[in-house]
């Protein structure tokens, strides 16, 4: 956004250099990038934040310079001379008031069509706006002043119907850049009751342009949905001063007032007389209150800011305060703040103007409490054992198409503003974003994949919306053997070793190959294969993937900060393997816990090394090959008594779950 000190003084008195001004504003957030001498004027280029539409104009600039310098902003009321009602009917209609909640039209004529005066000129060029003619200059003017786009037709080639409507059957139009553009259905436009005359909030058409011949114009101001606008204009990789404004959000109180400041001007500069003003549309509007309680603004910030001090700064910006208790205020923000939700957003607001650099520096506090640390130095060791596995580390989008989640029981958080129906909603759910990436890569020719990530996933509980630190883990193809479920829980057991997690256990779920995950008695994740539904949403044909989901919060929070070590063990251990068949539906987990307690403490551990079905397995029934590690931490073990454990353990497995010994 460019704009020139002068023309800020329209608005604001400034009594400081255009240098000064320029180190103010970027210590309060609005980071002046250039500050160039031209004339006698300098121009200000300053970065603009998706966030902050309201500054995408001089008063919005200005009402922070004023807010800055404690000085005010001077009164922008114009005054218009409005004659009676016209003889010509015309009438406005909007058919899609959800895309165009406000349409108005002022009906000026007799206006006389030239160049711009020397001032109007300069002042536009010195941001980089080409001058056209009085008329179209007027309206750029006022859209840079105000964040209000404006449009003029010539009245004269417009029929006796304005309608705002969306496209029918292919239209087309030559828009003022010269170009024919064929229209989508879904496109915005506004149409006489002909054809079509301008695309919504992006650009005008050639027919209806004012030139020099022009006597009568229809001054258009209006207020658009930004995605209907947005997509509009990405559709038709069309992108203007006005469409860059509607897609980020038009403040709704100045539309009339920024009509009345170019009617005025047209008035003055032209000699137009203002006849007519129509209107159609009532949009809703409801001012945010927020209720800011001036000891947590100390509190959060962590020094004492005036009361007087901190309400001056808001009224200054454009907030209404009033004052409910001593020291409690309700705070009512201005329509064209939309990013302002929460007391602490105000917070910011005071802080900001108030100074970063008037905040004493302090060392930050260090507190025994290991959690933050803890969850950093977590994941990174989760991430190298994953890696250590095979597994790729990927990063995917956290916004989604919400139809990837319809499955979810939990449903998504939806974007009120989405830039596409892509990224609609926030994953409730990373699997999605996993199997896209299967999906992508086995679209490369890669035959074995295998994938894990750890991000934040999104829950909409009653409570509000919760972030939860998620592992997911998705696999497909061949390694040693074929993708399954068995490798997944694999993983997971490396996992928990690693992590010195004993309480853990895996449960069969009523979906087909799908395992619930618990830790003691609560459920944090599951292993399941994704349906062949999702598989065909995905495009993934002839492949089988599996996924993994964990919940780290629930892992984390059972853990305990206090680490157990085990000496090395001083003595060799020997391995005995199991080969047996046992039903399905029997719990491998089961068969291994009755071992170890039995067994015990010379058993150290129970892996499963081989799962198998096949000609040689009676129906209904698996076969497992277990590996069983025998060690003593005091001497040696000998030949005969590890053959006495062993068959010990054999004869439980056969009494316990009537397996066949192979």
């Amino acid at each position: 956004m460019k704009v020139t000190y002068n023309w800020l003084k329209d608005f604001v008195e400034i009594k400081i250099s255009p240098q000064a001004l320029g180190d103010k504003l970027t210590m309060a957030g609005l980071e002046v990038t250039a500050l160039e001498e031209k004339g006698a004027d300098f121009v200000l280029e300053i970065e603009i934040t998706p966030n902050r539409p309201d500054l995408l104009s001089v008063i919005g600039i200005a009402r922070e310079v004023a807010a800055i310098t404690k000085s005010k902003i001077k009164n922008q009321k114009p005054n218009t001379k409005h004659q009676k009602p016209n003889s010509k009917h015309l009438q406005l209609k909007i058919e899609d008031k959800k895309d165009c909640p406000l349409y108005t039209a002022k009906i000026i004529k007799d206006v006389k069509v030239g160049p711009s005066p020397d001032w109007l000129r300069t002042r536009l060029e010195l941001i980089g706006c080409r001058s056209v003619n009085n008329i179209v200059d007027i309206t750029n003017y006022v859209l840079f002043s105000y964040g209000e786009p404006l449009h003029a037709f010539d009245l004269d080639k417009l029929g006796n119907t304005i309608v705002v409507r969306r496209v029918k059957n292919q239209e087309k139009i030559i828009t003022l850049d010269q170009e024919e553009r064929v229209l989508d259905a879904d496109i915005l436009v506004i149409a006489d009751d002909r054809k079509p005359i301008a695309i919504a909030g992006i650009m005008g058409g050639k027919d209806t342009e004012v030139n020099y011949n022009t006597k009568n114009i229809l001054l258009e101001a209006a207020i658009f949905n930004p995605v209907s606008i947005r997509r509009a204009r990405q559709k038709l990789g069309l992108q203007t001063d006005s469409s860059y404004r509607f897609e980020r959000g038009v403040d709704l109180g100045s539309v009339k007032s920024a009509s009345l400041e170019a009617a005025k001007l047209i008035q003055d500069l032209t000699a137009g007389q203002l006849v007519n003003a129509l209107e159609a549309g009532l949009p809703k509007t409801k001012q945010k209150a927020i209720n800011l309680d001036t000891a947590s603004v100390n509190k959060i910030l962590g020094i004492k800011i005036p009361v007087t001090r901190a309400k001056r700064i808001l009224v200054n910006l454009g907030f209404k305060v009033f004052q409910k208790k001593k020291n409690n205020f309700l705070v009512k923000v201005p329509l064209y703040r939309e990013d302002i939700n929460l007391a602490v957003d105000l917070v910011e607001e005071i802080a900001r103007i108030w100074g970063y650099e008037n905040i004493p520096k302090s060392l930050p506090k260090v507190s025994p409490d290991i959690t933050a640390s803890g969850t950093r130095g977590l994941v990174a060791l989760i991430k190298n054992i994953l890696a250590g596995l095979g597994l790729n580390e990927v990063i995917t989008y956290s916004l989604m198409d919400r139809s990837l989640f319809r499955d979810q029981q939990t449903p998504a958080i939806e974007i009120l503003n989405p830039l596409s129906k892509e990224q609609e909603a926030l994953r409730p759910t990373l699997i999605p974003g996993l199997g896209r990436c299967i999906a992508y890569n086995l679209n490369q020719k890669q035959n074995q994949i295998h994938i894990f990530e750890i991000a934040k996933s999104f829950r909409n509980i009653p409570s509000g919306p919760l972030e939860v630190l998620t592992l997911g883990i998705a696999i497909c193809g061949i390694q040693s053997a074929p993708a399954s479920i068995l490798h997944l829980k694999g993983i997971l057991e490396v996992v928990w070793e690693r992590l010195g997690i004993k309480d853990y256990s895996f449960q069969t779920l009523s979906a087909p190959f799908a395992v619930a995950v618990y830790l003691q008695k609560e459920k944090i994740g599951f292993i399941a294969q994704l349906q062949r539904a999702s598989l065909e949403m995905l495009e993934i044909k002839n492949k089988d993937v599996f996924s993994a989901e964990i919940d780290l919060d629930k892992l984390f929070s059972s853990l305990s900060p206090q680490k157990k070590f085990t000496p090395l063990p001083l003595y060799p251990g020997i391995s005995r393997d199991i080969s047996l068949v046992v039903k399905e539906g029997v719990l491998v987990n089961e068969i291994r816990e009755a071992m170890l307690e039995k067994a015990r403490p010379l058993l150290c551990a129970v892996k499963i090394i081989d799962y198998y079905q096949g000609k040689q397995i009676p129906p209904g029934h698996i076969g497992l090959t277990l590996a069983c590690l025998y060690r003593s931490s005091e001497r040696t073990l000998t030949e005969e008594e590890i053959n006495s454990i062993h068959a010990q353990v054999l004869d439980v497995l056969v009494k316990n779950f009537a397996v066949q010994i192979r």
